[in-house]
Protein backbone atom coordinates (compact mmCIF):
# COMPACT_ATOMS: atom_id res chain seq x y z
CA UNK A 1 0.00 0.00 0.00
CA UNK A 2 2.78 2.17 0.86
CA UNK A 3 4.13 1.55 -3.04
CA UNK A 4 0.46 2.35 -4.14
CA UNK A 5 0.16 5.59 -1.99
CA UNK A 6 3.79 6.92 -3.87
CA UNK A 7 1.78 7.26 -7.17
CA UNK A 8 -1.53 8.31 -6.11
CA UNK A 9 -0.70 12.14 -7.22
CA UNK A 10 0.74 11.03 -9.85
CA UNK A 11 -2.49 9.00 -11.52
CA UNK A 12 -5.80 9.57 -11.94
CA UNK A 13 -8.39 6.72 -10.10
CA UNK A 14 -8.91 4.49 -12.40
CA UNK A 15 -5.45 3.64 -13.29
CA UNK A 16 -4.67 3.18 -9.66
CA UNK A 17 -8.05 0.76 -9.82
CA UNK A 18 -6.35 -0.97 -12.78
CA UNK A 19 -3.09 -1.74 -11.02
CA UNK A 20 -1.44 -5.32 -10.14
CA UNK A 21 -0.75 -3.96 -6.83
CA UNK A 22 -3.90 -2.70 -5.55
CA UNK A 23 -6.26 -5.69 -7.02
CA UNK A 24 -3.79 -7.86 -5.23
CA UNK A 25 -4.35 -5.62 -2.10
CA UNK A 26 -8.09 -6.49 -2.98
CA UNK A 27 -7.99 -9.93 -3.23
CA UNK A 28 -5.92 -10.22 0.28
CA UNK A 29 -9.16 -8.21 2.19
CA UNK A 30 -11.56 -10.69 0.20
CA UNK A 31 -9.44 -13.48 1.12
CA UNK A 32 -9.03 -12.47 4.92
CA UNK A 33 -13.01 -12.15 5.16
CA UNK A 34 -13.49 -15.05 3.67
CA UNK A 35 -17.26 -16.41 2.88
CA UNK A 36 -18.84 -18.68 0.57
CA UNK A 37 -18.90 -18.53 -3.54
CA UNK A 38 -21.30 -16.00 -5.86
CA UNK A 39 -23.01 -17.81 -8.74
CA UNK A 40 -19.85 -19.17 -10.66
CA UNK A 41 -19.03 -21.31 -7.38
CA UNK A 42 -15.80 -20.09 -7.38
CA UNK A 43 -14.11 -20.25 -3.81
CA UNK A 44 -11.33 -18.04 -2.85
CA UNK A 45 -9.36 -21.34 -2.38
CA UNK A 46 -10.17 -21.87 -6.01
CA UNK A 47 -9.61 -18.37 -7.76
CA UNK A 48 -6.32 -17.76 -5.49
CA UNK A 49 -4.60 -21.28 -6.99
CA UNK A 50 -4.19 -18.95 -10.60
CA UNK A 51 -4.41 -15.22 -8.62
CA UNK A 52 -1.38 -13.62 -11.27
CA UNK A 53 -3.27 -14.34 -14.58
CA UNK A 54 -6.96 -13.60 -12.74
CA UNK A 55 -5.92 -10.33 -11.39
CA UNK A 56 -4.08 -9.96 -14.86
CA UNK A 57 -7.34 -10.54 -16.56
CA UNK A 58 -9.29 -8.53 -14.40
CA UNK A 59 -7.24 -5.72 -15.54
CA UNK A 60 -7.52 -6.38 -18.98
CA UNK A 61 -11.48 -6.43 -18.56
CA UNK A 62 -11.53 -2.79 -16.61
CA UNK A 63 -9.49 -1.28 -19.13
CA UNK A 64 -11.14 -2.34 -22.06
CA UNK A 65 -14.51 -1.78 -20.17
CA UNK A 66 -15.54 -5.52 -20.86
CA UNK A 67 -16.01 -6.18 -17.80
CA UNK A 68 -19.22 -7.09 -16.18
CA UNK A 69 -20.42 -7.12 -12.78
CA UNK A 70 -22.16 -11.32 -12.56
CA UNK A 71 -25.55 -10.96 -10.00
CA UNK A 72 -25.08 -11.15 -6.75
CA UNK A 73 -26.39 -14.56 -5.01
CA UNK A 74 -29.40 -13.54 -2.55
CA UNK A 75 -29.09 -15.18 1.03
CA UNK A 76 -32.23 -14.98 3.44
CA UNK A 77 -30.62 -14.46 7.37
CA UNK A 78 -33.21 -14.85 10.01
CA UNK A 79 -33.44 -12.25 12.13
CA UNK A 80 -33.83 -12.15 16.05
CA UNK A 81 -36.62 -13.65 17.43
CA UNK A 82 -38.29 -14.36 14.15
CA UNK A 83 -38.55 -10.89 13.01
CA UNK A 84 -38.69 -12.12 9.24
CA UNK A 85 -35.52 -12.40 7.16
CA UNK A 86 -32.43 -10.14 6.13
CA UNK A 87 -31.75 -10.18 2.32
CA UNK A 88 -28.03 -10.49 1.87
CA UNK A 89 -25.99 -10.92 -1.13
CA UNK A 90 -22.75 -12.72 -2.12
CA UNK A 91 -21.02 -11.03 -5.21
CA UNK A 92 -18.52 -13.92 -7.06
CA UNK A 93 -15.00 -13.59 -5.83
CA UNK A 94 -14.04 -11.49 -9.26
CA UNK A 95 -16.52 -8.78 -7.98
CA UNK A 96 -15.35 -8.73 -4.33
CA UNK A 97 -11.88 -7.95 -5.72
CA UNK A 98 -12.80 -5.13 -7.66
CA UNK A 99 -14.93 -3.97 -4.79
CA UNK A 100 -12.59 -4.81 -2.28
CA UNK A 101 -10.12 -2.76 -4.28
CA UNK A 102 -12.63 0.41 -4.60
CA UNK A 103 -13.37 0.44 -0.66
CA UNK A 104 -9.16 0.76 -0.81
CA UNK A 105 -8.96 3.49 -3.18
CA UNK A 106 -11.83 5.55 -1.87
CA UNK A 107 -12.19 5.40 1.85
CA UNK A 108 -9.29 7.82 2.30
CA UNK A 109 -11.12 10.15 0.27
CA UNK A 110 -14.09 10.13 2.32
CA UNK A 111 -12.77 9.53 6.16
CA UNK A 112 -11.94 12.91 6.69
CA UNK A 113 -15.10 14.00 5.61
CA UNK A 114 -17.55 11.73 7.81
CA UNK A 115 -18.72 12.58 11.09
CA UNK A 116 -17.23 12.12 14.00
CA UNK A 117 -20.33 10.81 15.53
CA UNK A 118 -20.15 7.47 12.97
CA UNK A 119 -18.99 4.74 13.80
CA UNK A 120 -19.72 2.19 11.69
CA UNK A 121 -17.76 0.02 9.20
CA UNK A 122 -15.19 2.90 9.38
CA UNK A 123 -11.39 1.74 10.55
CA UNK A 124 -10.37 2.35 14.07
CA UNK A 125 -13.84 2.69 15.17
CA UNK A 126 -16.49 0.22 16.70
CA UNK A 127 -19.60 -0.52 18.33
CA UNK A 128 -18.62 -0.14 21.76
CA UNK A 129 -17.04 2.96 21.30
CA UNK A 130 -20.88 4.12 19.72
CA UNK A 131 -22.16 3.05 22.94
CA UNK A 132 -19.26 5.04 25.56
CA UNK A 133 -20.26 7.75 23.39
CA UNK A 134 -23.96 7.44 24.31
CA UNK A 135 -23.26 7.36 27.68
CA UNK A 136 -21.20 10.18 27.47
CA UNK A 137 -23.88 12.39 25.96
CA UNK A 138 -26.41 11.02 28.70
CA UNK A 139 -24.39 11.61 31.38
CA UNK A 140 -24.27 15.28 30.49
CA UNK A 141 -28.40 15.46 30.85
CA UNK A 142 -29.42 14.56 27.70
CA UNK A 143 -31.35 11.58 28.22
CA UNK A 144 -34.46 11.70 25.91
CA UNK A 145 -33.53 9.57 22.77
CA UNK A 146 -34.93 9.95 19.21
CA UNK A 147 -34.38 6.28 18.04
CA UNK A 148 -34.64 6.15 14.87
CA UNK A 149 -34.59 3.03 12.49
CA UNK A 150 -34.87 2.89 8.35
CA UNK A 151 -36.71 0.11 7.24
CA UNK A 152 -34.98 -1.98 4.96
CA UNK A 153 -32.27 0.68 4.39
CA UNK A 154 -29.87 -1.11 2.10
CA UNK A 155 -32.85 -2.19 -0.22
CA UNK A 156 -33.61 1.05 -0.64
CA UNK A 157 -30.69 3.60 -1.17
CA UNK A 158 -31.53 5.67 -4.24
CA UNK A 159 -28.36 5.24 -7.23
CA UNK A 160 -29.04 8.46 -8.70
CA UNK A 161 -28.49 10.60 -4.99
CA UNK A 162 -26.14 8.22 -4.29
CA UNK A 163 -23.20 8.70 -7.50
CA UNK A 164 -24.21 12.26 -6.91
CA UNK A 165 -23.08 12.39 -3.13
CA UNK A 166 -19.91 10.66 -4.59
CA UNK A 167 -19.40 12.63 -7.48
CA UNK A 168 -18.54 15.54 -4.87
CA UNK A 169 -15.29 13.60 -3.76
CA UNK A 170 -14.59 11.43 -6.91
CA UNK A 171 -13.40 13.50 -10.04
CA UNK A 172 -12.76 10.40 -11.88
CA UNK A 173 -16.03 9.82 -13.85
CA UNK A 174 -14.71 6.45 -15.18
CA UNK A 175 -14.62 5.74 -11.27
CA UNK A 176 -18.55 6.67 -10.85
CA UNK A 177 -19.48 4.31 -13.76
CA UNK A 178 -17.96 1.70 -12.69
CA UNK A 179 -19.61 1.93 -9.20
CA UNK A 180 -23.32 2.68 -11.29
CA UNK A 181 -22.37 -0.79 -12.79
CA UNK A 182 -21.94 -2.77 -10.10
CA UNK A 183 -25.01 -1.29 -8.14
CA UNK A 184 -26.99 -2.02 -11.15
CA UNK A 185 -25.57 -5.98 -11.55
CA UNK A 186 -29.13 -7.34 -10.44
CA UNK A 187 -29.59 -10.53 -8.02
CA UNK A 188 -30.22 -14.29 -9.20
CA UNK A 189 -32.87 -15.71 -6.96
CA UNK A 190 -34.31 -19.19 -7.70
CA UNK A 191 -32.44 -19.29 -11.13
CA UNK A 192 -34.06 -15.82 -12.29
CA UNK A 193 -31.83 -12.19 -12.59
CA UNK A 194 -33.85 -9.54 -10.91
CA UNK A 195 -32.53 -6.01 -12.13
CA UNK A 196 -31.53 -3.40 -8.93
CA UNK A 197 -32.94 -0.13 -10.01
CA UNK A 198 -32.19 0.81 -6.13
CA UNK A 199 -30.31 -0.09 -2.83
CA UNK A 200 -26.90 -1.91 -2.41
CA UNK A 201 -25.90 -5.31 -1.53
CA UNK A 202 -25.61 -5.78 2.02
CA UNK A 203 -22.76 -8.00 2.24
CA UNK A 204 -21.00 -7.12 -0.11
CA UNK A 205 -17.27 -5.59 0.03
CA UNK A 206 -18.43 -1.51 -0.72
CA UNK A 207 -21.63 -1.47 0.60
CA UNK A 208 -20.55 -0.48 3.58
CA UNK A 209 -19.10 2.07 2.42
CA UNK A 210 -21.32 3.52 -0.03
CA UNK A 211 -23.95 3.04 3.17
CA UNK A 212 -22.14 6.00 4.71
CA UNK A 213 -21.77 8.22 1.98
CA UNK A 214 -25.61 8.27 1.93
CA UNK A 215 -26.12 8.59 5.58
CA UNK A 216 -23.78 11.18 6.21
CA UNK A 217 -26.12 13.68 4.37
CA UNK A 218 -27.67 12.86 7.67
CA UNK A 219 -24.65 13.33 9.98
CA UNK A 220 -24.11 16.56 8.55
CA UNK A 221 -27.93 17.90 8.83
CA UNK A 222 -28.36 16.67 12.52
CA UNK A 223 -24.72 18.60 12.96
CA UNK A 224 -26.19 21.49 11.10
CA UNK A 225 -29.24 21.94 13.61
CA UNK A 226 -25.96 21.37 16.61
CA UNK A 227 -27.83 17.74 17.60
CA UNK A 228 -25.78 15.30 19.34
CA UNK A 229 -26.12 12.05 18.29
CA UNK A 230 -24.94 8.54 17.51
CA UNK A 231 -24.72 6.34 14.07
CA UNK A 232 -23.70 3.02 13.70
CA UNK A 233 -24.54 2.73 9.76
CA UNK A 234 -28.36 2.89 9.82
CA UNK A 235 -28.79 2.17 13.58
CA UNK A 236 -28.62 6.28 15.01
CA UNK A 237 -29.48 7.64 18.21
CA UNK A 238 -30.18 11.24 18.69
CA UNK A 239 -29.75 12.66 22.63
CA UNK A 240 -31.69 15.63 23.78
CA UNK A 241 -32.89 17.33 27.39
CA UNK A 242 -36.65 17.13 27.05
CA UNK A 243 -39.44 15.00 25.65
CA UNK A 244 -40.68 18.34 24.10
CA UNK A 245 -37.99 18.40 22.15
CA UNK A 246 -37.38 14.32 21.19
CA UNK A 247 -40.91 14.32 19.76
CA UNK A 248 -40.33 18.03 17.65
CA UNK A 249 -36.55 16.08 15.95
CA UNK A 250 -38.32 13.33 15.26
CA UNK A 251 -40.87 14.95 13.10
CA UNK A 252 -38.47 17.30 11.42
CA UNK A 253 -35.75 14.74 11.28
CA UNK A 254 -38.49 12.12 9.64
CA UNK A 255 -39.45 14.28 6.97
CA UNK A 256 -35.65 15.13 5.92
CA UNK A 257 -35.37 11.87 5.50
CA UNK A 258 -37.97 10.95 3.90
CA UNK A 259 -38.52 14.18 1.60
CA UNK A 260 -34.78 14.89 1.09
CA UNK A 261 -33.01 11.03 1.42
CA UNK A 262 -35.66 9.15 0.20
CA UNK A 263 -35.69 6.77 2.74
CA UNK A 264 -38.26 5.26 4.73
CA UNK A 265 -38.51 5.20 8.42
CA UNK A 266 -40.15 2.53 9.82
CA UNK A 267 -43.06 4.23 12.30
CA UNK A 268 -43.02 0.57 13.98
CA UNK A 269 -39.86 0.44 15.99
CA UNK A 270 -38.85 4.23 15.92
CA UNK A 271 -39.89 6.24 18.79
CA UNK A 272 -39.43 8.35 21.28
CA UNK A 273 -37.95 7.57 24.75
CA UNK A 274 -35.80 7.47 27.74
CA UNK A 275 -32.33 6.07 26.97
CA UNK A 276 -33.24 3.25 29.47
CA UNK A 277 -35.78 2.28 27.48
CA UNK A 278 -34.31 2.39 24.02
CA UNK A 279 -31.94 -0.73 22.75
CA UNK A 280 -28.92 0.99 20.79
CA UNK A 281 -26.27 -1.71 19.35
CA UNK A 282 -27.39 -3.99 21.81
CA UNK A 283 -27.10 -2.12 24.96
CA UNK A 284 -29.23 0.24 27.23
CA UNK A 285 -27.53 3.04 28.92
CA UNK A 286 -29.50 3.41 32.36
CA UNK A 287 -29.21 6.02 34.47
CA UNK A 288 -25.89 7.08 32.76
CA UNK A 289 -24.35 2.96 32.80
CA UNK A 290 -23.99 0.41 30.52
CA UNK A 291 -26.13 -2.66 30.36
CA UNK A 292 -27.13 -4.96 28.50
CA UNK A 293 -30.76 -4.60 26.65
CA UNK A 294 -33.63 -6.58 27.74
CA UNK A 295 -34.02 -7.86 24.65
CA UNK A 296 -30.21 -8.77 24.41
CA UNK A 297 -31.13 -10.81 27.12
CA UNK A 298 -33.78 -12.70 26.23
CA UNK A 299 -32.18 -13.59 22.78
CA UNK A 300 -28.98 -14.96 24.82
CA UNK A 301 -31.05 -16.95 27.15
CA UNK A 302 -32.63 -18.75 24.17
CA UNK A 303 -29.59 -19.09 22.69
CA UNK A 304 -28.48 -20.80 25.52
CA UNK A 305 -31.81 -23.00 25.47
CA UNK A 306 -30.90 -23.78 21.64
CA UNK A 307 -27.35 -25.01 22.47
CA UNK A 308 -28.62 -27.11 25.22
CA UNK A 309 -31.41 -28.79 23.60
CA UNK A 310 -33.06 -32.12 25.05
CA UNK A 311 -32.35 -35.57 23.95
CA UNK A 312 -29.55 -34.75 21.69
CA UNK A 313 -27.21 -37.60 21.04
CA UNK A 314 -24.48 -35.02 21.67
CA UNK A 315 -22.02 -35.77 24.37
CA UNK A 316 -21.94 -32.41 27.63
CA UNK A 317 -18.33 -32.14 26.25
CA UNK A 318 -19.14 -31.70 22.71
CA UNK A 319 -21.84 -29.64 24.08
CA UNK A 320 -19.37 -27.45 26.06
CA UNK A 321 -17.04 -26.97 23.09
CA UNK A 322 -20.20 -25.91 20.84
CA UNK A 323 -21.27 -23.29 23.74
CA UNK A 324 -17.57 -21.50 24.29
CA UNK A 325 -17.80 -21.23 20.66
CA UNK A 326 -20.62 -18.92 20.96
CA UNK A 327 -20.31 -17.40 24.20
CA UNK A 328 -16.75 -16.20 24.08
CA UNK A 329 -18.01 -14.25 21.30
CA UNK A 330 -20.89 -13.07 22.69
CA UNK A 331 -18.99 -12.09 25.95
CA UNK A 332 -16.69 -10.29 24.78
CA UNK A 333 -18.57 -7.96 23.31
CA UNK A 334 -21.36 -7.57 25.75
CA UNK A 335 -18.61 -7.26 28.19
CA UNK A 336 -18.94 -3.69 28.17
CA UNK A 337 -21.87 -4.01 30.46
CA UNK A 338 -21.14 -2.31 33.60
CA UNK A 339 -23.65 -4.64 35.43
CA UNK A 340 -21.44 -7.83 35.82
CA UNK A 341 -24.72 -10.10 37.21
CA UNK A 342 -25.99 -9.40 33.76
CA UNK A 343 -23.50 -11.89 32.77
CA UNK A 344 -23.44 -13.94 35.76
CA UNK A 345 -26.83 -14.72 35.08
CA UNK A 346 -26.22 -15.72 31.54
CA UNK A 347 -23.79 -18.03 32.70
CA UNK A 348 -25.95 -19.34 35.48
CA UNK A 349 -28.36 -20.43 33.10
CA UNK A 350 -25.94 -22.40 31.04
CA UNK A 351 -24.92 -24.05 34.08
CA UNK A 352 -27.89 -24.90 35.38
CA UNK A 353 -28.88 -26.47 31.40
CA UNK A 354 -25.94 -28.21 31.84
CA UNK A 355 -26.74 -30.03 35.36
CA UNK A 356 -30.22 -30.24 33.51
CA UNK A 357 -28.49 -32.70 31.27
CA UNK A 358 -26.75 -34.33 33.88
CA UNK A 359 -29.31 -35.03 35.71
CA UNK A 360 -31.03 -36.52 32.54
CA UNK A 361 -28.35 -39.12 31.94
CA UNK A 362 -29.06 -40.75 34.69
CA UNK A 363 -31.89 -43.13 33.45
CA UNK A 364 -33.57 -43.56 37.05
CA UNK A 365 -33.87 -41.95 40.70
CA UNK A 366 -31.31 -44.72 42.18
CA UNK A 367 -29.01 -44.03 40.19
CA UNK A 368 -28.68 -40.26 40.36
CA UNK A 369 -28.66 -40.56 43.95
CA UNK A 370 -25.52 -43.03 43.85
CA UNK A 371 -24.04 -40.64 41.47
CA UNK A 372 -24.49 -37.72 44.24
CA UNK A 373 -23.33 -39.57 46.53
CA UNK A 374 -20.55 -40.96 45.19
CA UNK A 375 -19.93 -37.26 44.21
CA UNK A 376 -19.59 -36.28 47.57
CA UNK A 377 -23.36 -35.00 48.30
CA UNK A 378 -24.38 -36.46 51.65
CA UNK A 379 -27.05 -39.19 51.60
CA UNK A 380 -29.77 -37.42 53.58
CA UNK A 381 -29.15 -34.32 50.79
CA UNK A 382 -29.00 -36.72 48.01
CA UNK A 383 -32.60 -38.53 49.09
CA UNK A 384 -34.23 -35.17 47.40
CA UNK A 385 -34.08 -37.02 44.20
CA UNK A 386 -36.93 -39.22 45.37
CA UNK A 387 -38.90 -36.41 45.45
CA UNK A 388 -41.79 -35.62 43.26
CA UNK A 389 -38.69 -32.48 40.84
CA UNK A 390 -38.73 -32.84 38.06
CA UNK A 391 -35.18 -32.73 36.02
CA UNK A 392 -35.57 -29.17 35.59
CA UNK A 393 -36.26 -28.62 39.14
CA UNK A 394 -33.62 -30.91 40.88
CA UNK A 395 -30.94 -29.39 38.39
CA UNK A 396 -31.14 -26.10 41.36
CA UNK A 397 -31.51 -28.08 44.03
CA UNK A 398 -28.35 -28.43 46.96
CA UNK A 399 -27.46 -32.06 46.00
CA UNK A 400 -27.00 -31.05 42.45
CA UNK A 401 -25.26 -28.02 42.59
CA UNK A 402 -22.81 -29.59 45.29
CA UNK A 403 -21.98 -32.63 42.84
CA UNK A 404 -21.13 -30.12 40.06
CA UNK A 405 -19.99 -27.16 41.88
CA UNK A 406 -19.35 -24.08 39.54
CA UNK A 407 -15.52 -24.51 39.30
CA UNK A 408 -16.05 -28.23 38.02
CA UNK A 409 -17.85 -26.92 34.91
CA UNK A 410 -14.76 -24.47 34.24
CA UNK A 411 -11.90 -27.49 35.83
CA UNK A 412 -13.93 -30.95 34.67
CA UNK A 413 -15.51 -29.06 31.38
CA UNK A 414 -13.64 -26.55 30.06
CA UNK A 415 -16.16 -24.78 30.33
CA UNK A 416 -15.21 -20.06 29.75
CA UNK A 417 -16.86 -17.79 31.62
CA UNK A 418 -16.03 -14.10 31.83
CA UNK A 419 -17.93 -13.01 34.75
CA UNK A 420 -15.43 -13.60 37.78
CA UNK A 421 -13.06 -11.19 36.66
CA UNK A 422 -15.37 -8.74 36.14
CA UNK A 423 -17.40 -9.23 39.23
CA UNK A 424 -14.07 -9.21 40.85
CA UNK A 425 -12.96 -5.39 39.09
CA UNK A 426 -16.61 -4.17 40.24
CA UNK A 427 -16.00 -5.04 43.93
CA UNK A 428 -13.14 -3.54 44.19
CA UNK A 429 -14.12 -0.13 42.69
CA UNK A 430 -17.06 -0.47 44.72
CA UNK A 431 -15.90 -1.96 47.42
CA UNK A 432 -16.41 1.51 49.70
CA UNK A 433 -20.25 1.53 49.44
CA UNK A 434 -20.57 -1.94 50.22
CA UNK A 435 -18.53 -1.05 53.31
CA UNK A 436 -20.86 1.47 54.26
Amino acid sequence: MEQLQLFTEERRLFEILCSTILLKQGFKAVKANGGSPGIDKVTIKEYEKNLDEELIQLKTELISWTYKPQPVRRVEIPKPGGAGVRLLGVPCIRDRVVQASLKLLLEPLFEPIFSDSSYGFRPGRSQKQAVKSAQEIVQTGKEFVVDIDLSKFFDRVNHDRLITRLSKIVEDKRILRLIGITLRSGVMTNGSVIPTEEGTTQGSPLSPLLSNVVLDELDKELERRGLQFCRFADDCNIFVGSRKSAERVMQNITKFIENKLKLVINSEKSKVAKSKFVKFLGMTIITGTIAISVVSMNRAMEKVKELTPRGTHQTINQTVVTINKWYEGWANYYNMTQYPAQLNRIEAHIRRRLRSRLVDQQKSKRNLYNKLVKRGVSKKTARVVYGNKARWALSHTRAVERAYPNRWFIDGLGLKIKSDAKLKHWFELNKWIIMT
